[in-house]
């Protein structure tokens, strides 16, 4: 997965208005305590994040 899927993804999920808000503001346990915003700066894959934020945000298998 590339990034800007990532982001894509978050935006779809959370909106236009929330979306990067949440990611520097939410701290995830599957991220050891990282936002998603750190995560990605300190070069974790966005697989990685995205598999954090399906888990975190809840979302149906489908979305996975």
């Amino acid at each position: 997965m590339k990034e800007t899927e990532l982001w894509a993804r978050m935006r779809h999920h959370l909106g236009d208005g929330y979306y990067r808000v949440w990611a520097t503001e939410q701290h995830l346990d599957r991220l050891e305590g990282r936002t998603v915003s750190q995560a990605l700066a300190e070069g974790w894959p966005a697989k990685a994040v995205w598999r954090a934020v399906w888990g975190a945000l809840e979302l149906p298998e489908r979305d996975r």
